[in-house]
């Protein structure tokens, strides 16, 4: 018979308790979230975040919202469904993005003559001279995101990134 006692040194101590009484044996530390690669570039993802609201916070605009514009500057009149995936941002939440940019006065939508279902996107004077005016911000982010690294692992790490985000993934994964 099991001490009255024994399920909440189990629980206490770790060794695993569920519902009932019953219980697991402890399981063994095979993976460290906080040396995980997804998890590092999650939290460098969210730092970047950061970093960006606070130096554009001037400006009220998200960090996706600044490339959609930066990306009309520099092609404009490009469909809503290519910007999306210009940006690596996903369609369907672009057009909310956009209608958002549009009510500043700073994007215009416009039916494709060819095909009326196609948006066309162009960026207004106004909205133009905003993205003109965030860019500084926008280049203190990056400084800052990388200070902590040397001159060459900024270098290494621009090298690192772009080839894990622009791998065909064509590669072996062992199964």
């Amino acid at each position: 018979m099991a001490w009255p006692w024994a399920h909440e040194a189990q629980c206490a101590t770790g060794t695993g308790c569920l519902q009932g009484g019953a219980t697991l044996a402890p399981m063994p530390k095979s993976f460290d979230l906080h040396t995980a690669p997804g998890h590092l570039v999650r939290r460098a993802h969210q730092r970047s975040v950061a970093l960006f609201m606070e130096e554009a916070a001037d400006f009220d605009v998200t960090p996706v919202q600044f490339a959609i514009l930066h990306a009309l500057l520099e092609q404009p009149g490009e469909d809503q469904v290519t910007l999306a995936t210009r940006v690596a941002f996903d369609a369907a939440t672009s057009g909310s993005v956009i209608g958002r940019l549009e009510a500043r006065g700073w994007v215009r939508r416009e039916p494709d003559t060819q095909d009326r279902r196609r948006k066309l996107l162009w960026i207004t004077p106004e909205g133009e001279a905003a993205v003109l005016r965030m860019r500084p911000a926008a280049q203190r982010v990056q400084e800052r995101l990388v200070a902590p690294l040397t001159p060459q692992e900024q270098a290494q790490l621009n090298t690192l990134l772009t080839k894990l985000v622009f791998s065909t993934g064509t590669e072996s994964h062992g199964r």
